[in-house]
Protein backbone atom coordinates (compact mmCIF):
# COMPACT_ATOMS: atom_id res chain seq x y z
CA UNK A 1 0.00 0.00 0.00
CA UNK A 2 1.41 3.60 -1.18
CA UNK A 3 1.69 5.55 1.74
CA UNK A 4 -0.86 8.46 1.98
CA UNK A 5 -1.28 11.42 4.56
CA UNK A 6 -4.48 11.97 6.71
CA UNK A 7 -5.63 15.36 6.48
CA UNK A 8 -6.40 15.51 10.26
CA UNK A 9 -2.59 14.29 10.55
CA UNK A 10 -1.93 17.33 12.93
CA UNK A 11 -4.83 15.81 15.46
CA UNK A 12 -3.09 12.39 16.22
CA UNK A 13 -0.47 12.18 18.62
CA UNK A 14 2.88 10.54 18.08
CA UNK A 15 4.30 9.16 21.29
CA UNK A 16 7.60 9.27 22.91
CA UNK A 17 8.96 6.14 25.47
CA UNK A 18 11.76 7.14 27.55
CA UNK A 19 14.42 4.66 28.69
CA UNK A 20 17.02 5.14 31.04
CA UNK A 21 18.03 8.98 32.16
CA UNK A 22 14.91 9.93 29.56
CA UNK A 23 12.09 11.10 31.67
CA UNK A 24 10.54 13.96 30.47
CA UNK A 25 10.28 15.96 26.65
CA UNK A 26 10.96 19.52 27.56
CA UNK A 27 9.60 22.12 25.17
CA UNK A 28 5.89 20.94 25.36
CA UNK A 29 3.42 23.35 25.24
CA UNK A 30 -0.46 22.57 27.24
CA UNK A 31 1.23 20.32 29.04
CA UNK A 32 -1.21 17.73 30.86
CA UNK A 33 -0.76 14.40 32.93
CA UNK A 34 -3.36 11.47 33.26
CA UNK A 35 -3.56 8.12 34.66
CA UNK A 36 -4.99 5.74 32.22
CA UNK A 37 -6.22 2.37 33.27
CA UNK A 38 -6.12 -0.91 30.64
CA UNK A 39 -7.14 -4.16 30.93
CA UNK A 40 -3.71 -5.23 31.09
CA UNK A 41 -3.26 -2.87 34.63
CA UNK A 42 -1.41 0.15 34.99
CA UNK A 43 1.01 1.80 32.44
CA UNK A 44 4.84 2.46 34.13
CA UNK A 45 3.55 6.36 34.88
CA UNK A 46 1.16 8.57 34.54
CA UNK A 47 1.10 9.67 30.42
CA UNK A 48 2.06 13.21 29.57
CA UNK A 49 0.83 15.10 27.24
CA UNK A 50 1.66 18.42 25.16
CA UNK A 51 1.91 20.35 21.84
CA UNK A 52 5.22 20.38 20.30
CA UNK A 53 5.48 22.54 17.65
CA UNK A 54 1.96 21.82 15.79
CA UNK A 55 2.65 18.38 16.87
CA UNK A 56 0.44 16.62 19.50
CA UNK A 57 2.71 13.96 21.57
CA UNK A 58 2.62 11.69 24.61
CA UNK A 59 5.39 11.05 26.57
CA UNK A 60 5.72 7.81 28.65
CA UNK A 61 9.08 7.09 31.16
CA UNK A 62 9.24 3.72 30.62
CA UNK A 63 10.86 2.84 33.96
CA UNK A 64 9.09 5.24 35.42
CA UNK A 65 9.92 8.68 36.33
CA UNK A 66 11.82 7.90 39.39
CA UNK A 67 13.02 5.02 37.73
CA UNK A 68 11.65 2.37 40.00
CA UNK A 69 10.70 -0.08 37.53
CA UNK A 70 13.37 -3.27 36.66
CA UNK A 71 13.23 -4.01 32.98
CA UNK A 72 11.20 -7.30 33.86
CA UNK A 73 8.94 -5.26 35.98
CA UNK A 74 7.44 -2.55 33.41
CA UNK A 75 3.99 -4.02 32.51
CA UNK A 76 5.15 -3.41 28.19
CA UNK A 77 1.06 -4.28 27.58
CA UNK A 78 -0.27 -1.61 29.62
CA UNK A 79 2.83 0.55 28.38
CA UNK A 80 1.42 0.15 24.20
CA UNK A 81 -2.08 -0.11 25.11
CA UNK A 82 -2.45 2.94 26.64
CA UNK A 83 -0.48 4.84 24.00
CA UNK A 84 -3.47 3.48 21.43
CA UNK A 85 -6.37 4.21 23.53
CA UNK A 86 -4.95 7.79 22.75
CA UNK A 87 -4.97 7.22 19.32
CA UNK A 88 -1.30 7.03 18.94
CA UNK A 89 0.15 5.23 15.76
CA UNK A 90 3.77 6.22 15.67
CA UNK A 91 6.36 5.14 18.90
CA UNK A 92 9.68 6.73 18.77
CA UNK A 93 11.49 4.39 21.42
CA UNK A 94 14.68 5.40 23.36
CA UNK A 95 16.31 2.62 24.50
CA UNK A 96 20.36 2.33 26.51
CA UNK A 97 21.90 -0.40 25.05
CA UNK A 98 25.48 -1.73 25.43
CA UNK A 99 27.66 -2.06 22.26
CA UNK A 100 28.71 -5.46 20.78
CA UNK A 101 30.90 -3.93 17.99
CA UNK A 102 34.28 -2.21 17.63
CA UNK A 103 32.94 0.55 15.53
CA UNK A 104 30.08 1.94 17.97
CA UNK A 105 31.24 3.72 20.63
CA UNK A 106 29.63 4.82 23.55
CA UNK A 107 27.54 7.85 22.41
CA UNK A 108 27.15 7.21 19.10
CA UNK A 109 23.48 6.58 17.48
CA UNK A 110 22.63 3.15 16.48
CA UNK A 111 18.64 2.44 14.55
CA UNK A 112 18.58 -1.34 14.98
CA UNK A 113 16.18 -3.11 12.46
CA UNK A 114 15.88 -6.30 13.99
CA UNK A 115 15.68 -7.95 17.52
CA UNK A 116 16.48 -11.13 19.16
CA UNK A 117 14.73 -12.10 21.97
CA UNK A 118 16.59 -13.55 24.78
CA UNK A 119 13.90 -12.28 27.66
CA UNK A 120 12.56 -15.05 30.12
CA UNK A 121 8.39 -15.04 30.66
CA UNK A 122 7.84 -11.97 30.01
CA UNK A 123 3.76 -11.21 28.42
CA UNK A 124 4.28 -10.61 24.86
CA UNK A 125 1.24 -10.80 23.37
CA UNK A 126 -2.13 -9.07 24.11
CA UNK A 127 -4.35 -12.03 22.31
CA UNK A 128 -5.08 -15.06 24.37
CA UNK A 129 -8.54 -16.28 25.86
CA UNK A 130 -10.26 -17.05 22.80
CA UNK A 131 -8.85 -14.50 19.94
CA UNK A 132 -5.78 -16.18 18.12
CA UNK A 133 -3.43 -13.86 15.89
CA UNK A 134 -0.30 -14.22 14.45
CA UNK A 135 1.39 -10.96 13.35
CA UNK A 136 4.56 -10.93 11.20
CA UNK A 137 7.49 -9.99 12.89
CA UNK A 138 10.01 -10.26 9.78
CA UNK A 139 10.66 -6.83 9.94
CA UNK A 140 10.17 -5.07 13.04
CA UNK A 141 10.98 -1.88 12.77
CA UNK A 142 8.66 0.56 10.95
CA UNK A 143 11.44 1.77 8.26
CA UNK A 144 9.92 5.01 8.07
CA UNK A 145 10.05 6.33 11.75
CA UNK A 146 13.84 4.90 12.22
CA UNK A 147 15.15 6.45 8.90
CA UNK A 148 13.61 10.00 10.15
CA UNK A 149 15.20 9.71 13.51
CA UNK A 150 18.68 8.44 11.60
CA UNK A 151 18.30 12.12 9.81
CA UNK A 152 17.76 14.29 12.85
CA UNK A 153 20.28 12.11 14.54
CA UNK A 154 22.89 13.79 12.01
CA UNK A 155 21.33 16.93 11.84
CA UNK A 156 21.74 17.54 15.72
CA UNK A 157 24.95 15.35 15.95
CA UNK A 158 25.04 12.36 17.83
CA UNK A 159 28.54 11.14 17.42
CA UNK A 160 28.34 8.32 14.74
CA UNK A 161 25.09 7.41 13.37
CA UNK A 162 24.58 3.20 12.49
CA UNK A 163 21.70 3.11 10.27
CA UNK A 164 20.47 -1.13 10.74
CA UNK A 165 21.91 -4.23 13.03
CA UNK A 166 20.16 -6.04 15.74
CA UNK A 167 19.24 -5.36 18.92
CA UNK A 168 19.67 -8.32 21.49
CA UNK A 169 17.12 -8.22 24.32
CA UNK A 170 18.38 -10.09 27.68
CA UNK A 171 16.07 -10.17 30.59
CA UNK A 172 18.42 -8.25 33.55
CA UNK A 173 18.54 -6.59 35.54
CA UNK A 174 22.31 -7.36 35.62
CA UNK A 175 24.77 -7.20 32.97
CA UNK A 176 25.89 -10.17 30.82
CA UNK A 177 28.33 -12.23 32.08
CA UNK A 178 31.97 -12.28 29.16
CA UNK A 179 30.38 -15.76 28.24
CA UNK A 180 27.37 -14.25 27.26
CA UNK A 181 28.38 -11.25 25.70
CA UNK A 182 30.96 -13.11 23.47
CA UNK A 183 27.76 -15.33 22.43
CA UNK A 184 25.75 -12.31 21.75
CA UNK A 185 28.21 -11.10 19.09
CA UNK A 186 28.06 -14.94 17.64
CA UNK A 187 24.91 -14.53 17.25
CA UNK A 188 25.73 -11.30 14.97
CA UNK A 189 23.89 -8.77 17.46
CA UNK A 190 25.10 -5.86 17.13
CA UNK A 191 24.12 -3.96 20.60
CA UNK A 192 22.30 -5.81 23.81
CA UNK A 193 20.07 -3.80 25.60
CA UNK A 194 16.80 -5.23 28.37
CA UNK A 195 13.54 -3.55 27.41
CA UNK A 196 13.67 -3.97 23.26
CA UNK A 197 11.16 -6.88 23.63
CA UNK A 198 8.21 -7.34 23.87
CA UNK A 199 7.58 -3.69 23.01
CA UNK A 200 8.25 -4.05 19.40
CA UNK A 201 6.39 -6.93 19.48
CA UNK A 202 3.28 -5.84 20.94
CA UNK A 203 3.57 -2.71 18.88
CA UNK A 204 3.22 -4.68 15.52
CA UNK A 205 -0.05 -6.50 16.88
CA UNK A 206 -1.26 -3.00 18.32
CA UNK A 207 -0.37 -1.98 14.57
CA UNK A 208 1.45 1.28 15.12
CA UNK A 209 4.63 2.05 13.93
CA UNK A 210 7.66 1.54 16.07
CA UNK A 211 11.15 2.47 16.18
CA UNK A 212 14.37 2.22 18.30
CA UNK A 213 16.69 4.91 18.41
CA UNK A 214 19.20 2.99 20.61
CA UNK A 215 22.27 4.74 22.80
CA UNK A 216 25.07 2.90 23.86
CA UNK A 217 26.55 3.73 26.90
CA UNK A 218 29.30 0.86 27.25
CA UNK A 219 31.26 -1.76 25.14
CA UNK A 220 29.13 -4.50 27.19
CA UNK A 221 32.15 -6.52 28.55
CA UNK A 222 33.19 -8.56 25.52
CA UNK A 223 36.76 -6.94 25.24
CA UNK A 224 38.89 -8.52 27.48
CA UNK A 225 39.55 -8.31 31.23
CA UNK A 226 39.53 -4.50 31.19
CA UNK A 227 35.92 -3.89 30.46
CA UNK A 228 33.96 -4.57 33.36
CA UNK A 229 30.14 -2.58 32.80
CA UNK A 230 28.98 -0.76 36.40
CA UNK A 231 25.59 0.78 36.54
CA UNK A 232 26.78 4.37 37.58
CA UNK A 233 29.34 4.38 34.82
CA UNK A 234 26.72 3.55 31.99
CA UNK A 235 24.25 5.94 34.09
CA UNK A 236 26.94 8.59 33.93
CA UNK A 237 27.32 7.79 29.99
CA UNK A 238 23.80 8.35 29.13
CA UNK A 239 23.43 11.46 31.39
CA UNK A 240 25.72 12.82 29.34
CA UNK A 241 24.39 11.97 26.35
CA UNK A 242 20.49 12.83 27.36
CA UNK A 243 20.21 16.91 26.34
CA UNK A 244 21.24 16.01 23.06
CA UNK A 245 19.33 13.34 22.93
CA UNK A 246 16.30 14.84 23.58
CA UNK A 247 17.17 17.42 20.45
CA UNK A 248 17.10 14.97 18.51
CA UNK A 249 13.57 13.24 19.60
CA UNK A 250 12.23 16.41 19.11
CA UNK A 251 13.54 16.87 15.60
CA UNK A 252 12.00 13.73 14.96
CA UNK A 253 8.00 14.66 15.92
CA UNK A 254 8.12 17.92 14.36
CA UNK A 255 9.59 16.12 10.64
CA UNK A 256 7.14 13.32 11.03
CA UNK A 257 3.72 12.67 10.09
CA UNK A 258 1.22 11.73 12.73
CA UNK A 259 -1.04 10.54 9.99
CA UNK A 260 0.92 8.74 7.19
CA UNK A 261 -0.28 5.59 6.43
CA UNK A 262 2.02 2.61 6.58
CA UNK A 263 1.57 -1.37 6.63
CA UNK A 264 2.43 -1.74 9.98
CA UNK A 265 -1.57 -0.22 10.62
CA UNK A 266 -2.23 -3.36 8.97
CA UNK A 267 -0.93 -5.82 10.45
CA UNK A 268 -3.86 -7.81 11.80
CA UNK A 269 -5.47 -7.90 8.27
CA UNK A 270 -3.63 -11.27 7.86
CA UNK A 271 -2.97 -11.95 10.75
CA UNK A 272 -6.12 -12.88 13.10
CA UNK A 273 -7.48 -16.26 13.14
CA UNK A 274 -10.34 -16.18 14.93
CA UNK A 275 -13.53 -14.29 13.55
CA UNK A 276 -14.38 -11.88 15.73
CA UNK A 277 -17.82 -13.23 15.65
CA UNK A 278 -16.55 -16.13 17.68
CA UNK A 279 -14.52 -14.52 20.74
CA UNK A 280 -15.56 -14.64 23.58
CA UNK A 281 -17.16 -11.36 24.73
CA UNK A 282 -15.24 -10.66 27.56
CA UNK A 283 -11.67 -11.38 24.87
CA UNK A 284 -13.46 -9.24 22.36
CA UNK A 285 -13.60 -6.43 24.89
CA UNK A 286 -10.29 -6.93 26.33
CA UNK A 287 -8.84 -6.38 23.04
CA UNK A 288 -11.18 -3.42 21.34
CA UNK A 289 -8.46 -1.17 21.68
CA UNK A 290 -5.97 -3.42 19.77
CA UNK A 291 -8.75 -4.25 17.46
CA UNK A 292 -9.88 -0.75 16.64
CA UNK A 293 -8.65 -0.30 13.30
CA UNK A 294 -8.99 -3.78 11.96
CA UNK A 295 -13.02 -3.46 13.19
CA UNK A 296 -13.09 -0.48 11.28
CA UNK A 297 -11.55 -2.08 8.40
CA UNK A 298 -13.74 -4.52 8.12
CA UNK A 299 -17.24 -2.83 8.58
CA UNK A 300 -17.80 -5.00 11.26
CA UNK A 301 -19.29 -4.05 14.77
CA UNK A 302 -17.53 -2.22 17.47
CA UNK A 303 -16.09 -4.67 20.10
Amino acid sequence: MSPASNPDSPKRPLAVIGGSGFYDLPGLEDRNEFTVDTPYGAPSDRLRTGVLQGRKVVFLARHGRSHSLLPSEVNFRANVYALKSLGVSQIISVSAVGSLREHIAPGDAVLPRQFIDRTEGRARTFFGGGAVAHVSLADPICEHVSEQLACSAEKIGQGSIHRGGTYLCIEGPQFSTRAESELWRQFGATVVGMTGMPEARLAREAEMCYATLALPSDYDCWRGNDDNVTGAAAFAMLKAQVDKTKRIVADALVSLDPGRQCRCHHALDEALFTPLEEMPTTTRQRLSVVLSGFVQRKGAGAA
